[in-house]
């Protein structure tokens, strides 16, 4: 191996080790704790360090926004794929989603809540986030109407998860309902 594949394969390390080290901070404390100055506490590497691989917390954040879009899209792509029938998926798509948001909030929040520098919705959005609105995509599409658009349905079916998501984390509504609150949903959007 070459001097150079070494450094690089050593720089990819050190940046996941920064984006691990992110992640689990802001779990366990919030985004508030996540400062350059705690981080390079935590990994044991100098704050020029840091900077030499991120220009500060926002880009940090927006790395972890995209791992965090790579997991979901894994975990939408499962539930999906062991779905028996089209309604079922949509089901799945919905309660992994939730599922999701709430096992991991602070990851969610890096991902859908926080402002990140990062392209939604074009073209020029990193791979993760596309392939995690394409698991939404998939099981959305099939139950669209003609004359209807898959894109504009499953940005409301998406943007209707995430805000049930939202009003249950903040207390607005109560979780015991939750499992209803799906069933509901996925009904609607499943009726032609």
């Amino acid at each position: 191996m070459s001097i150079q594949n070494r450094r690089e394969r050593e720089r990819a390390e050190r940046e996941q080790l920064i984006v691990t080290a992110a992640r689990e901070l802001a779990e366990t404390e919030g985004w508030d704790a996540v400062t350059t100055r705690r981080l390079a506490a935590e990994i044991e590497y100098s704050q020029p360090v840091l900077y030499s691989h991120f220009k500060g917390k926002d880009a940090i954040m927006a790395a972890v926004a995209v791992q965090g879009c790579a997991d979901l899209a894994v975990e939408l792509r499962a539930a999906r794929a062991s779905a028996t029938g089209t309604r079922e998926a949509l089901a799945a798509v919905a309660a992994t989603y939730t599922s999701f948001a709430g096992r991991r909030p602070a990851l969610y929040d890096a991902m859908f809540t926080h402002l990140v520098d990062l392209p939604f919705a074009t073209p020029e959005a990193p791979e993760a986030l596309q392939a995690a609105f394409a698991e939404i995509l998939g099981a959305v599409e099939p139950i669209t109407a003609d004359g209807e658009h898959a894109g504009i349905l499953t940005e409301t079916f998406w943007a209707a998860l995430h805000g049930l998501v939202t009003l249950m984390r903040s207390g607005r509504l109560p979780e015991e309902a939750h499992e209803t609150r799906l069933a509901l949903l996925v009904a609607r959007f499943a009726t032609p």
